[in-house]
């Protein structure tokens, strides 16, 4: 697994002595990885794997760690040894929460502003409200609200450090149903999108602020960007509403744009296998796949598969995960309560199984080969990642309401939210000791 997007915030497990030192500089933070942290949407390397297993036995009933009322919305959880962050509805306000990850107990609040909805998240019943997952970034919590103002505060005291309104700062404009897009940190530096001509595309140090590249001109999605290697070459890649746009680290420099169509919502992240890259995006677009190659100091981006609709392989904002030359996801457009999850091939989009009854939830990887789904229903999901048949491994009611929300796991313990609760279960045996 690539660790180096991430260097972990060590110093929120530290004694209560440490909570008054300032926060350090990522380049400064003198601590080992530990691989079971889960620093930002979709873990460690942003593609939805973790370095940890499932059980080999999955347990009839998992140990519940604690279950606390949470505030509305579909922010998934980032976490730290003994602490795990969240954005939350409350009282017409996004708020940022920090929680004890043993506990649930809050330990310090946020508000993010004042948030008002144009509908999309009451789609299905259960309620609404913010869709971004907050980032770690050493000791340093960032968090997006949905009008497009990016917040840092310290982790460990909650004092802010700072903030940008994207819109009145840098030319940005809103888009339909608010921003549902989490800032992505790779190799110290943090990357948003939403700013207007020629600031589109942000890096910024993630302790101070400080701008450090921007570039572009196009329009951005729901979708979070993502950190990515291809034929040698980190890049970061934003699915904008103009297609797909390879950008540099740190110069914000293009490397490469694929055109692909856009109507209404697009949702689902990227995903790589090699020098595939697979995009999907309900509202009849469909999945499209391109290859992308590199002459000399050129890069292109060929279309080979192009599957149209919402029947086959649409994602409608569940981005699958990739293993060994297959796709494993909710593909499916709006089938609340019922919708598949899928085995599809690459790199021709074949789908090799079915089964219903998970609707638009969210799974990640697993070390092993194994998949950790969550269902909309609150129902946790072990699965075989094999393409022969669908195999369950095992099934748990975790928590109530409506989860639009992506499960984590860290050291052993799943977190999972909903419009209505909080939850942690010790699913597996924890990989360190948390203090």
């Amino acid at each position: 697994m690539n660790l180096r997007a991430i260097i972990p915030l060590a110093t929120l497990a530290l004694s209560a002595a440490a909570h008054a030192a300032p926060a350090a500089p990522v380049a400064n933070v003198k601590a080992s990885v530990a691989t079971t942290d889960w620093p930002q949407y979709r873990g460690p390397n942003g593609d939805g794997s973790s370095s940890e297993s499932l059980p080999a036995q999955w347990p009839s009933a998992p140990k519940v760690l604690w279950k606390v009322p949470a505030g509305t919305g579909f922010s998934s959880f980032a976490v730290s040894g003994a602490w795990c962050f969240s954005i939350e509805g409350k009282s017409g306000d996004e708020v940022l929460v920090a929680r004890d990850a043993a506990t649930g107990k809050d330990k310090w609040t946020a508000s993010l502003g004042h948030a008002k909805y144009d509908g999309g998240g009451d789609a299905g019943g259960g309620g609404d409200g913010p869709r971004s997952t907050p980032t770690l970034a050493g000791r340093v919590i960032v968090a997006m609200h949905s009008d497009l103002v990016l917040h840092a505060f310290d982790g460990v005291t909650g004092k802010p450090l700072w903030k940008h309104d994207l819109v009145k700062e840098f030319g940005g404009h809103a888009i339909r149903w608010q921003n549902a897009a989490s800032p992505l940190v790779e190799d110290g530096v943090l990357y948003v999108g939403g700013g207007g001509a020629g600031q589109t595309y942000l890096a910024l140090n993630p302790q101070t602020g400080a701008v450090l590249a921007k570039s572009g001109d196009g329009t951005i999605t729901h979708a979070t960007p993502i950190a990515t290697t291809i034929l040698g070459q980190r890049q970061i890649i934003f699915y904008m509403q103009d297609g797909l746009t390879s950008l540099e680290p740190k110069t914000l420099k293009q490397l490469w744009h694929a055109d692909f169509k856009y109507s209404t919502s697009t949702a689902a992240s990227p995903v790589v296998a090699g020098d595939y890259v697979f995009a999907s995006a309900g509202y009849n677009v469909g999945a499209v796949g391109f290859k992308i190659s590199k002459a000399g100091s050129g890069w292109k981006a060929e279309q080979v598969m192009r599957v149209p609709g919402n029947k086959q392989i649409a994602n409608h904002w569940s981005t699958p995960v990739h293993f060994e030359g297959y796709l494993y996801g909710m593909f499916q457009f709006k089938e609340y309560g019922k919708g598949p999850v899928k085995a599809v091939k690459l790199p021709d989009g074949e789908v090799k199984w079915e089964q219903p009854g998970f609707g638009p939830g969210n799974l990640l990887l697993t070390a092993g080969g194994n998949l950790l789904a969550l269902t909309d229903a609150g129902e946790i999901v072990g699965i075989k990642a094999s393409p022969d048949s669908y195999k369950e491994l095992g099934r748990f009611k975790a928590i109530d309401g409506k989860c639009w929300t992506t499960p984590v796991l860290s050291n052993g313990r799943v977190f999972v939210r909903s419009t209505k609760e909080a939850a942690c279960i010790q699913l597996g045996t924890p990989v360190t000791a948390t203090k």
